[in-house]
């Protein structure tokens, strides 16, 4: 068996869109995954399903996996021929011991690659309005760590920094140390009323900051009960926050939405929640896959159909997938008139270059029900595609109106699992289909969904969170530019009740 490769990421501080396009390819292909705990569930949710994830996460004083045992997980999977990608908060090389976890792949002899990785002790300030430099306020920036062995003495040298006159101190993992690293520089002569700052959870709908003088931060930190993850910084441009700050004045700003439609369909809808501001942190709960079985598909006559109708952009893939398979020509099919249930499956049919025939105003299985049945002729056939053993709103109303229907399954929802996430109050989850909702609540593991805020494309969508009682918000129209501006009112007039 030859040898696999490990590759050292860095994975930023939390924000996905900070993750690096390197980083992402690496992690797309990878067998192994070990991850620690800081690292943002955004970027955790792009580690392939198909890849072994090894959770090594590390709290101070708590160690889940220590860090020989993390260099030797390294060292046997990639002995064993695996390709190993080892994700750590921030950058591998910047107090994140990426060097201890290479010695022993050099001994082995075994292939590595380092990605660098944005740093917290750049981006964690920068998203509270702190530039770590700026020349009317200080000439250079140090970066020390807060973290100390447990039960060691303090290492950190508060003479030296204190000496340094108006630089900027970033203290990374020290939020324990808050009270220690303060008095620590002022005893070594740095002046009390120095502006200072804790940074709690940056890059995230949670952060937080607190914005004080070095004397006063330890005492104001408590009282705001700023816990971890968290950076101290020490300097004269921490004053400078007030003016600054920008992360939670975008539309947006300080929301998290969780979107669990198909992987396949989730870009569009996250890069534009996260160009608003929002966290977001994509959980597809289902996945569309083509039934393996198309033996009633053969059996259609195609030629005994007036109208064709598609309830979702997968009908139409996977129909079309079909006829290349069968090597039908779509010119057999030049007779038939074409409906759909809204413009996304309307636009994956003028992408195959079929013009459609009828949309309903109002895109919903009844809607364009009703409305098909008024435009179907008394001897018209209509052959409706649905996903398998899923009823269809469609084909019940054109048969309750005397139409002629036929129902083919084109292919099947499957439900997916899901690594564990935790909920917040505040979250705003977004559903697109009752489909989404079942996979959603099968694949988290709670039992109460009371506090869920449920924000559904539709009515049929809508009532099925309410059966696990989920507080349900409903888009005026069924589409993502209408389901964005519900989320931006709900956000709007939660930050106006705070």
């Amino acid at each position: 068996m030859s040898t696999g490769k490990v590759w050292l990421v860095g994975a930023g501080p939390s924000d996905p869109g900070l993750f690096t396009l390197k980083g992402k390819a690496v992690l797309e292909q990878a067998d192994v995954v070990v991850h620690d705990r800081l690292i943002g569930p955004g970027v955790l949710q792009m580690i392939p399903t198909g890849a072994r994830r090894i959770d090594v996460g590390k709290q101070a004083g708590n160690h889940k996996v220590v860090q020989e045992k993390i260099n030797q997980i390294l060292l046997d999977e990639a002995l064993a021929g695996k390709k190993v990608v080892r994700l750590k908060g921030g950058d591998p090389f910047l107090f994140g011991r990426g060097g201890e976890e290479l010695e022993l792949l050099k001994a082995h002899g075994v292939p590595f690659e380092i990605v660098p990785g944005i740093t917290s002790a750049v981006s964690v300030p920068a998203y509270a309005g702190i530039p770590v430099t700026h020349r009317d306020y200080t000439p250079s920036v140090h970066i020390i760590t807060g973290h100390r062995r447990q039960g060691s003495r303090s290492s950190i040298d508060y003479a030296g920094l204190a000496g340094l006159g108006d630089v900027t101190l970033v203290f990374l993992m020290g939020v324990s140390a808050l009270p220690e690293i303060s008095a620590g520089l002022i005893r070594a002569g740095k002046d009390p009323d120095t502006p200072a700052a804790v940074l709690e959870r940056g890059t995230t709908a949670g952060q937080r900051r607190v914005v004080s003088t070095l004397q006063s931060l330890p005492d104001d930190a408590l009282r705001a009960k700023i816990g971890t993850p968290g950076i101290i910084v020490v300097g004269k441009v921490c004053a400078l926050a007030e003016e600054f700050h920008w992360a939670e004045d975008r539309t947006l700003g300080m929301a998290r939405v969780i979107v669990t439609r198909p992987r396949e369909k989730q870009s569009g809808l996250s890069q534009k929640l996260a160009m608003l501001g929002a966290e977001v942190i994509e959980l597809p709960s289902i996945e569309t896959v083509p039934l393996s079985d198309k033996g009633h598909l053969d059996e259609l006559v195609f030629e005994h159909y007036q109208w064709m109708v598609f309830t979702s952009e997968a009908g139409v893939r996977y129909f079309w997938e079909y006829l290349r398979e069968k090597r039908i020509d779509i010119r057999s099919l030049a007779h038939i008139r074409f409906a759909v249930v809204g413009t996304a499956t309307k636009k994956a049919l003028e992408e195959r270059g079929i013009l459609v025939d009828y949309m309903p105003d109002t895109f919903n299985g009844k809607a364009l029900g009703d409305g098909l049945a008024e435009r179907v002729g008394d001897v018209e056939r209509v052959l409706v595609f649905t996903p398998a053993d899923t009823p269809s709103d469609c084909a019940d109303i054109l048969t309750e109106r005397g139409c002629s229907v036929t129902t083919a399954a084109v292919y099947r929802t499957r439900y997916l699992p899901q690594e564990a996430l935790e909920l917040r109050p505040e979250d705003y989850v977004v559903f697109t289909s009752a489909s989404t909702v079942k996979g959603f609540v099968q694949s988290m593991d709670m039992d109460d969904f009371h506090e869920v805020t449920a924000v559904c494309i539709g009515e049929k969508t809508a009532k099925e969170a309410g059966k696990y009682q989920m507080r349900t918000e409903v888009s005026e129209e069924a589409t993502i530019a209408s389901l964005i501006d519900k989320i931006i009112q709900l956000h709007i007039e939660r930050s106006k009740a705070d």
